[in-house]
């Protein structure tokens, strides 16, 4: 077996943390300010120091309504520096995984988006995550693009910590309930990497693994709903919980439009890989206990 370690951008991020958590192969983690995208001589130094036998990218600029005042920088970060890596990999002949986003299809769709739904993105983060795509693909024949949506984690910055503070703090809140996805768990979605990965270690490139495939938690729910499971797991903890009250999107405007519907059909991913995330809800729960167990 290649003990050659993976390389994994992002940093401190919360899937790139989750990574190096459960990762049964060495891994190293790079991220600012050693890895930079905005500086093509760090990415070389960190790729010629680790020597890696196979690159996830799980760096992205994922500031959503940030992204529509400063689209060069989301696009240096989301579409340059894929292509960077892409060169990197096909000139080691290593595969690249390369993490993009839901928020690459416009939302008009009533039903769960396969990989073959035409793309619309609705914001310069989604058009920007898209061209990534593009470049992942372009450059790297051993790429795969692993589509997620709603990730969030014990620790960094989420949806679900969000919610938990403001409980902290307020008796009413207010939140969307017309924006349909699939919650992931960070370290759900890395053990499903991690298995694509030993698998090409296993079999060796085959052409069915490359291209696109969408990977997020089984089962859907509105963001209302997922703040209302979050405060519900965080109940068996003594946690306070305020009321949560729906609303629209029209009656709470962003700079970004997101989509109605970003939901993820990942039939794909375990047609080709045998490789299918938990529950949405479960998983919810695991990581609420995890936040607790460090207060």
């Amino acid at each position: 077996m290649d003990r050659r370690p993976i390389l994994v951008t992002g940093g401190s991020g919360q899937l790139a943390s989750a990574l190096a958590a459960s990762a049964g192969v060495p891994v190293v983690r790079v991220g600012r300010p050693d890895f930079d995208f905005e500086r093509p001589d760090s990415i070389a130094a960190a790729w010629r120091s680790a020597a890696p036998s196979l690159v996830v990218n799980a760096a992205a600029y994922t500031a959503v309504d940030a992204a529509e005042t400063d689209a060069e920088a989301a696009y240096r970060a989301n579409r340059d520096g894929p292509a960077v890596l892409a060169r990197l990999c096909t000139e080691a002949g290593i595969p690249l995984i390369h993490i993009s986003t839901d928020y690459v299809f416009d939302g008009a769709k009533a039903t769960p988006y396969v990989e073959s739904d035409p793309v619309a993105p609705q914001s310069v983060y989604g058009a920007s995550k898209l061209a990534g795509e593009t470049a992942a693909l372009a450059g790297c024949a051993q790429a795969i693009v692993l589509r997620t949506s709603w990730v969030y984690a014990a620790a960094g910055r989420n949806f679900v910590l969000t919610m938990l503070n403001l409980a902290k703090t307020r008796d009413r809140l207010q939140v969307v309930a017309d924006q349909f996805g699939c919650p992931t768990a960070a370290a759900d979605l890395a053990a499903a990497i991690l298995a694509v990965a030993m698998r090409i270690r296993a079999e060796g490139w085959q052409q069915r693994f490359g291209g696109v495939f969408h990977a997020a938690g089984d089962g859907s729910t509105t963001w209302h709903g997922l703040a209302c499971a979050v405060f519900e797991e965080a109940a068996r903890h003594g946690s306070r919980i305020p009321r949560v009250d729906p609303t629209t999107t029209a009656e709470y405007p962003t700079k970004a439009k997101r989509p109605a519907n970003s939901r993820l059909d990942c039939s794909k991913l375990a047609a080709v890989f045998d490789v299918r995330l938990p529950v949405w809800r479960p998983s919810l729960a695991r990581t609420i206990d995890a936040i607790f167990a460090t207060r």
